[in-house]
């Protein structure tokens, strides 16, 4: 188990290094920062004058070496854009957009799991039937038009939720949905196929032929071991809706990182999205490992490792 734990921790690390040096580096390809900040009506020696001043004509190795050690200590510099530091937008933006990845990830679970054991236990239903063809729509079904279903239904024809905004309970209710539903397919269809595969198993037949209740054979026998695969899918699917909530974010103008990645995006503000995709994927980086880790301590075959 402790030689799983340091492998899987070395292997988080790895990924962390490997996606800032890339976030940096394609970010730095994708154009010039000083050409940014100085504008289209900026001189030739307007841009050297940035260079030098914000150390951007120093080597590749040695900006990303200055860049990685304040972003360490929680300086991300100064937004091009906004003229303030990076850290307090996102110290400002961030907790909306953890409570609206928290509410959609418990919102598919609370819905999605018990789905996918009802479609497990009836297999070949139209209870089956009826969870397949929400899977596949959610999986097709592009989220910015799904949500802007869900505003013309319930803000415009039936005015129940606010359109926009962050105010109240009421604005997280419609993105908390669009967000959720987008991790449908994978929960709903890993949950059904872990069920169907556990509830074949031999120790499940010998439960029943104890005479255990239906209940306690479910529950507490087959769905243990049937959910270990989905807490690993659950903190990924969290880090893909904390990168999916860009979209959402900016449909319903959620006050968000994703809202702020798209207008930093769209300004050419590098270090603002630079320190976006750093953190958003820290956050994804340490959630796979504390699943990881979970997942060793829920079966018996890595712990015992």
């Amino acid at each position: 188990m402790l030689a799983y734990s340091l492998k899987r921790l070395l292997l988080a690390v790895l990924v962390a290094v490997t996606v800032s040096v890339g976030s940096f580096a394609l970010l730095r390809a994708a154009g010039d920062p000083a050409v940014a900040m100085a504008g289209h009506s900026a001189t030739a020696s307007d841009i050297e004058f940035i260079r030098e001043t914000y150390g951007f004509n120093r080597p590749l190795p040695v900006q990303y070496a200055d860049w990685l050690v304040k972003a360490l200590q929680g300086d991300f510099g100064e937004s091009l854009y906004f003229r303030m530091p990076v850290s307090r937008m996102l110290a400002d933006k961030l907790p909306t957009t953890m409570t609206l990845g928290g509410l959609a990830l418990a919102f598919a679970l609370c819905v999605w799991l018990p789905l996918g054991i009802i479609a497990a236990i009836r297999p070949n239903s139209w209870i089956d039937r009826t969870a397949l063809l929400i899977s596949v729509t959610g999986q097709a079904m592009p989220t910015f038009w799904f949500a802007l279903v869900l505003v013309v239904l319930f803000s415009i024809t039936f005015p129940l939720l606010p359109p926009s905004g962050s105010g109240t309970w009421k604005h997280f209710v419609m993105p908390t949905v669009v967000l959720g539903y987008y991790a449908t397919p994978a929960i709903m269809r890993l949950t059904r196929a872990g069920m169907l595969d556990v509830l074949a198993s031999d120790y499940i037949r010998t439960a029943r032929a104890k005479g255990l209740h239906p209940a306690v054979v479910l529950l507490k026998h087959a769905l243990r071991n049937a959910v270990i695969p989905v807490v690993s899918l659950s903190a990924v699917q969290f880090g893909f809706m904390l990168g999916g909530s860009v979209v959402v974010e900016t449909v319903f103008a959620l006050h968000g990182t994703g809202q702020l990645a798209w207008e930093s995006i769209s300004r050419s503000d590098l270090p603002t999205v630079q320190a976006i995709v750093l953190v958003l994927s820290s956050f994804y980086v340490v959630l796979s490992l504390i699943a990881d880790l979970l997942n060793a301590w829920l079966d018996p075959r890595i712990r015992v490792a």
